[in-house]
């Protein structure tokens, strides 16, 4: 009854208030939010250097019309930037010059490709080559010239994937009345409709010594840079050309790998190998890729982490292959289920599995989104031969709504058709940016099941299923949201990830922030409220939590503080392995503590930055203290070196324990084409201490040489001996038509 009585008031408010989602929406920023792209002509050219020196750069008059987001909403911006748009038949080009009245103080620190910019200057922009107000591609650059870039999605939240590279190019100069940009985007590394000559843009401006944040359009707190809909529009773009529309990407490896397991003989394996990637456009907008002999051998280590909780880590999709599609294939992600988790597929256990081949199919039609991967996996020393499929559909209906289907399949090569595992799900997603005039109110549904298929789970339709609603409130200062889910019993999809099964939960959060845009000593403070009341199938509680956020404090030197307090009630059926080797168990029963939880971090532009994190709270029954410490420091621009330290310390009545995890990691960037990296990972829960190096040399945009090294070693009886190492070379290299 509660459950139906629930889904009823939030639909009734959702059509009390929304309806404005059957309308268009309305303008939410006053004045001219327009660029007209010019074209060059027959004898104009951009040299890409940095210098806004070419006649085409002359005869345009640049747009300037900026507005502060940060500090002051609304504000004017405290340095004058210039935009300028032009194109040929195969480019798009962007020049911008964004003065500073103190360029010595302009802050560039990091070079390489899509590291973040929390510490630098930046400029960032967005196209929505679509003009949908949905998704769209990001880009960003520093006055280093590094390149960042992007694929944008938005519904209940945001999803910026940025494992997808771009071929493009941006060159920069510092000058002594700022700093300057070219960029060079060929229109054949994105997908667009020729017949659609306006697309969606939008710019925004970060100058990091002072935190400020400028934007063109979408200035206000509840909008920005990466809702699409709140863009501007790029308009005159005639006779664009994406060429024939294909692209090989052939690459070639070479690898050794050593394996020496203690009281063991060491095995040595060396190949060589290759393979390639190509890609079509049957459309402007839509692509399909055919990977054959797929390798990863570039792939980043996984971060290290200690689990003392009861249910599994979800550790990142780090492959391009996958993660190009990622925005596509995204299910209500703010909702907690996931149906189709790529790490399934070529990964077991986190070793690889080799995949043979795979086609991979993204794109849209009018205002159908679509994705399709169809992918083989070999034999393997723990796995057997699969087959995988996944497939996505959405249809975009009023201006910011979608409803979609995913499926799913898993089977062994030949196997009985009986023992293939499907997954079927739906989701809605209900969006207005006009409610109660200019507030955002988002809305989503799902409902996913799955077969019974080869694992023998239950038989009982519900079962196999989950299903939720969740309402969210996204605004400034005020924000709010709201969500219920179940999932049933035997709930998890071949190819998805499910931490957790068996539950109902409720889960709303509401919080408020004040702007100080006066002091000269506080940005925000920020206070929220969070509460969690989860349930077994028989309505018996298991997870309740309250967590109470008073300080959460923005200082106008960008430092910032936080302090949190909890109320955490369990009740588990089952003993519960802490360190999973039967050293500490606890037993079944009702646990209820209280927590503390504390975090302070220096401004993250500075030479020399840091974090410490602490927090003491009861732990079943006895209690837990831990305490992260994290430091970073920059000595010259494109060398970046990091360390992080974190420690438990459990005290239960009848015993006690400590973990410590370290992490140690630098990044060498001579060029942004040329990059070093290591990252050394020591846990005494596992006793692994691990090396990674890889060293990367992009050749051309879309063409790069990787060499990889990673070595491991055991910690026995304060002896570290090596069990395994691993080198790679590869070399890729991409041939446009």
């Amino acid at each position: 009854m509660f459950k139906t009585n629930f889904i009823l008031l939030t639909f009734a408010l959702f059509l009390l208030y929304g309806g404005e989602l059957i309308a268009k929406q309305a303008s939410s920023n006053d004045g001219d939010y327009s660029i007209r792209a010019h074209k060059l002509s027959d004898n104009e050219s951009v040299q890409l250097d940095g210098h806004l020196n070419e006649s085409i750069w002359q005869r345009i008059s640049p747009t300037t019309n900026f507005t502060q987001q940060e500090p002051k909403e609304g504000g004017i911006p405290s340095e004058n930037t210039e935009i300028y748009i032009s194109y040929d038949e195969s480019n798009l080009y962007i020049g911008a010059i964004l003065y500073d009245n103190s360029p010595n103080q302009i802050l560039a620190y990091q070079k390489r490709r899509d590291q973040g910019l929390g510490a630098d200057d930046r400029f960032m922009w967005i196209l929505d080559t679509f003009n949908s107000g949905r998704t769209a591609y990001f880009f960003e650059t520093n006055p280093a010239a590094l390149r960042g870039d992007g694929l944008l999605t938005v519904g209940q939240g945001t999803n910026l994937n940025k494992a997808w590279d771009g071929i493009w190019d941006a060159k920069t100069q510092i000058t002594d009345q700022g700093w300057s940009v070219e960029i060079r985007i060929p229109f054949s590394s994105i997908d667009f409709d020729p017949e659609n000559t306006t697309w969606g843009i939008n710019f925004q401006r970060t100058i990091r010594r002072v935190n400020e944040e400028i934007l063109w359009s979408g200035w206000k707190r509840n909008q920005g840079l990466f809702r699409p809909q709140d863009a501007g529009t790029l308009t005159g773009l005639t006779g664009l050309s994406q060429g024939v529309g294909l692209e090989v990407k052939p690459f070639t490896t070479g690898n050794r790998n050593m394996t020496h397991p203690p009281a063991s003989d060491r095995s040595v394996d060396k190949s060589v190998d290759a393979g390639f990637d190509a890609s079509y456009s049957f459309t402007p907008s839509i692509r399909a890729s055919l990977t054959i002999n797929t390798d990863f051998a570039e792939t980043e280590v996984d971060q290290r982490r200690v689990n003392l909780t009861r249910f599994p880590l979800r550790f990142p999709e780090q492959r391009d292959f996958f993660l190009e599609g990622s925005g596509i294939f995204s299910f209500v992600p703010s909702s907690g289920v996931e149906p189709f988790f790529s790490r399934r597929i070529g990964l077991v256990g986190g070793q690889p599995v080799p995949i043979t081949g795979g086609l991979r199919i993204l794109g849209r039609e009018g205002n159908t989104n679509l994705g399709l991967y169809q992918i083989r996996t070999g034999e393997s020393d723990v796995s057997s031969a699969e087959d995988f499929t996944a497939a996505r559909v959405s249809q975009n209906i009023f201006s910011e709504s979608s409803i979609g289907l995913i499926y799913t399949r898993r089977g062994k090569t030949g196997s009985n058709p009986l023992n293939t595992d499907h997954t079927l799900g739906t989701d809605l997603e209900l969006g207005t940016s006009s409610f109660l005039g200019n507030k955002n109110l988002q809305f989503q549904a799902f409902f996913v099941w799955h077969n019974e298929g080869s694992s023998g789970f239950s038989n009982q339709f519900w079962d196999r299923t989950s299903r939720g609603i969740r309402l969210n409130y996204p605004n400034f200062p005020f924000y709010s949201w709201v969500s219920y889910r179940e999932f049933g019993s035997s709930f998890n999809p071949a190819i998805g990830f499910t931490p957790r099964n068996g539950f109902r939960r409720l889960q709303p959060t509401a919080g408020y922030n004040w702007i100080f845009s006066e002091s000269p000593m506080l940005r925000s403070w920020e206070v929220q409220l969070r509460f969690e009341y989860l349930t077994n199938l028989d309505f018996e509680p298991e997870t309740i939590n309250t967590t109470l956020t008073p300080i959460e404090i923005q200082f106008e030197s960008g430092e910032q503080l936080e302090m949190s307090v909890s109320r955490n009630f369990e009740q588990i059926y089952e003993g519960f392995d802490i360190l999973r080797d039967g050293t500490v168990i606890i037993l079944p029963g009702r646990y209820r503590n209280w927590g503390v939880n504390s975090g302070f971090e220096t401004a993250g532009f500075r030479k020399l930055s840091g974090e410490i994190e602490y927090s003491y709270e009861g732990f079943w029954t006895g209690t837990r203290e831990e305490i992260e410490l994290e430091g970073t420091v920059r000595p010259y621009r494109g060398i970046n070196l990091s360390a992080n330290w974190a420690r438990s310390y459990v005290k239960l009545p009848e015993t006690s324990f400590t973990t410590n995890l370290f992490v140690l990691r630098s990044n060498v960037d001579l060029t942004p084409d040329i990059a070093f990296t290591q990252i050394v990972q020591y846990d005494d829960l596992s006793n692994l201490l691990g090396l990674y190096n890889r060293f990367r040399w992009t050749l051309t945009p879309g063409s790069d040489l990787f060499l990889v090294f990673t070595r491991n070693w055991l910690d026995t009886e304060n002896r570290l001996e090596a069990i395994e190492s691993q080198a790679a070379i590869k070399i890729n290299y991409t041939y446009r038509f």
